[in-house]
Parts: structure tokens; sequence; C-alpha cells
């Protein structure tokens, strides 16, 4: 693995680091609405994406069956939502603001279900830095050295408000700053050991690239549809979660477009 994949790959999870070290910088919770408006800002980075990253990239590499160019892109997409719908079914865990939790039944802390939570929710996340990482590494012609970084950056962008929703929030709790900073530390970085093993997957079956950058897409637009759009419209009526979504979107998309 050269120094560009590695840097490309721990990008994201500096950003957790970087944000779970909020706890040691803020005495307080974050108030709801920016809680809300950071998650609506998350899924407007992964929505957009997982278009311009992943999606269009899986069917450009598919251009040579024509009409058919959707297939794999259609295929991977619906396995990356029954792979994260299973995981959902088999990991206990708490959605911020739920009172129940999801999953097996399972005698957790409240706060160590919630770490699981973000945890399962960065496994696409790194799945998707690690397969556009792979394109480049193996030449795939649709994927450039700039819209590698640009998803890197994005996904590190949108991870530093998540690595400050879990680490906060944890020592309101009762955990010390350190200990709350751990756990936010630890669950990102599920990110780049599942980039690094997507990498070495994909380079083991690269005709089926279109397939993993597919997946990776359907992964991450579960993850938006189920748990994040339903964090941002929470509580009190507010449109600041649509707005910051808006930003992430067009944001992510400028990145893409510019650095690629």
């Amino acid at each position: 693995m050269n120094g560009e994949i590695f840097l490309g790959l721990m990008i994201p999870f500096a950003g957790t680091s970087l944000g779970a070290a909020c706890v040691f910088l803020m005495k307080k919770e974050l108030r709801p609405k920016v809680q809300r408006a950071l998650t609506g800002f998350a899924s407007g980075v992964m929505v957009a994406a997982s278009i311009w990253s992943l999606l269009i990239p899986a069917m450009e590499q598919s251009d040579k069956l024509g009409r058919l160019s959707f297939l794999p892109a259609f295929v991977g997409f619906w396995l990356g939502i029954l792979f994260l719908l299973l995981l959902d079914s088999v990991i206990p865990h708490l959605h911020m603001y739920a009172d129940k939790a999801e999953g097996p039944k399972a005698k957790l802390r409240k706060s160590t279900m919630m770490v699981l939570a973000v945890t399962l929710h960065n496994i696409p996340e790194g799945m998707a830095v690690g397969v556009v990482y792979a394109g480049l590494q193996y030449n795939k012609a649709s994927i450039t050295s700039g819209a590698a970084l640009a998803l890197a950056i994005g996904i590190a962008i949108q991870n530093f408000p998540e690595g400050a929703i879990i680490s906060m929030p944890l020592c309101a709790e009762g955990k010390s700053k350190g200990k709350a900073f751990l756990d936010g530390v630890l669950s990102g970085a599920v990110e780049p050991v599942g980039a690094f093993l997507t990498i070495i997957g994909a380079g083991l079956i690269i005709p089926a690239m279109p397939y993993l950058l597919s997946f990776a897409a359907g992964a991450m637009m579960y993850v938006v549809v189920e748990e994040l759009i339903p964090e941002m419209s929470s509580g009190e009526h507010t449109n600041i979660g649509v707005v910051m979504f808006a930003v992430g979107f067009t944001m992510m998309m400028a990145l893409d477009v510019a650095l690629g």
C-alpha cells in the first residue's frame, strides 16, 4: 500500500478523532438543534458521495453493457442495503433520541450501545473509501486520485460532528472526558480497518469493482434513511436539518467535481 492510499484511508479517521476531541473544549452537551444540523449535514455528504463517488463510477465502469450498464450498480446497491439490514438486526445498538435498543437483546450499557450504533454506520463509510482507493490502485479509469481524495475529505468532514455527537453525550452521562474521547475515537476506528480489508478484497475480484462501488453506496444510503434522517427530523419542528442536508450535499458534489 503506497503512502497516498494510506493517507486517504486515515483522513476520515482523523475527522472522527478531531470531533471526539471536542469533549475537551466544550463544557456542555451539544444542543439538540445543533445535533440535528450536524446530522443533516452528514446525511447530505453521504447521499452526494453515494451518487457522484460510487454509483456514477460504477455505471461508467459497466458502459460496455450498453443499456444494461445500470445492472451492476442496481445489484450492488441492493446487496449493500441487505447487508446493512442484516447487521442492523444482529448487532445490539441504540440510536440517538431512541428509548429502545435495536437488534438482539443484550445486557449492555446505554453508552456502549450508542457507540455500537455509530460504529455500525461507520462500516459503509470505511468500505466506500476503501473501494474507491482500490479502484485507484488497480487503475480503474473512472476513478482518479482527486476523486478518491474528495471522497476521503468529504467523509472526514462529516465524521467531525459524528465524533463530537458520540463523545459529548457520553461525557454528559458521567463518563470521564478521556474515556468519552476514547469511545468516540474507537467508533471511527472501524473505518480505516474496513477500508483496508475492502482494498484487499477488491484486489482479488477486480471485475466486481462496479458491484463493490454500488454495494458501498447502498450501505451508506441505508444508514442515511434508517438512522440519520429520522434523527435530524426528531423533536421540535425545525428546518435546520434540511438546510444543512443541502449544504452537505452541494459541498460534497462540488468537492467531487472540483478535485475529480
